[in-house]
């Protein structure tokens, strides 16, 4: 499901499960976590997270236990360990990055796409919502009328798009991503924890406010998320009823 490799300084962490579009599940999301913090145990001094194939991940794998709950506060967690790992996490998105696959490349530093590629948030397309970091970060690195667009409408970013707007910090492979890293990580390593600090700092870890948590989990505990897993697995478009 994940694997791993290290190029001198450099750990590259590969999902590997490219004929579910390396779609997330409680093992993956076990095994991103494990593969991170072997790699900061190793010594590395900066970490690349790609898939494999020609999707980077396409969310959480639907066809599994990804409507618990409990599959939502391990992502979570994982999220926050990206986040808080002493060294520069690139994000090489060699494919598409859809809901869970996003906020995998949100929670990295930097982020570099393949030409072509595109994310996206569809959660309301099936009727769960994405949590207040989620939002907050979007905004943060994206904008908000471009947050509104992708979450409210569901939009597309495309590629070049995002750099243009600062989401992808650059356009290439996963081999340029690579060599980007190795350079990163001869830069002096206590300066790059105090800048990580600082960009993490955004404000998108803040506490959600208690309506705010009360709104996202009428979602996930709502008849409509029911009904957008029996669309989808009719495959036919969701009839919403707002409760």
């Amino acid at each position: 499901m994940i694997g791993t490799s290290r190029d001198g300084a450099v750990t590259t962490i590969e999902l590997q499960r490219d004929d579910k579009r390396n779609a997330l599940d409680g093992r993956v999301v076990d095994g991103l976590a494990a593969a991170f913090a072997a790699a900061v145990e190793d010594g590395t001094r900066a970490v690349v997270l790609t898939g494999r194939g020609p999707v980077f991940c396409a969310g959480a794998d639907l066809s599994g236990p990804v409507y618990d709950q409990s599959f939502l506060h391990e992502l979570q967690r994982v999220l926050a360990l990206i986040e808080v790992v002493p060294v520069p996490v690139i994000a090489a998105l060699n494919g598409s990055a859809l809901g869970a696959g996003l906020q995998l490349a949100m929670a990295a530093d930097l982020r570099v796409m393949a030409p072509g590629a595109f994310v996206g948030i569809p959660a309301a397309k099936i009727g769960v919502a994405v949590d207040e970091w989620t939002v907050r970060r979007l905004i943060s690195l994206v904008g908000a009328g471009t947050a509104r667009g992708m979450t409210i409408g569901c939009d597309l970013l495309s590629a070049e798009r995002a750099f243009e707007i600062g989401f992808a910090n650059r356009l290439g492979t996963v081999a340029d991503a690579q060599a980007w890293a190795a350079t990163i990580a001869e830069l002096a390593p206590l300066t790059l924890q105090h800048y990580k600090l600082v960009f993490n700092g955004d404000g998108a870890r803040g506490p959600a406010p208690a309506d705010h948590e009360a709104a996202m989990l009428r979602a996930w505990t709502s008849a409509d998320l029911d009904e957008g897993r029996m669309a989808r697995s009719e495959k036919r478009v969701a009839r919403f009823q707002g409760r």
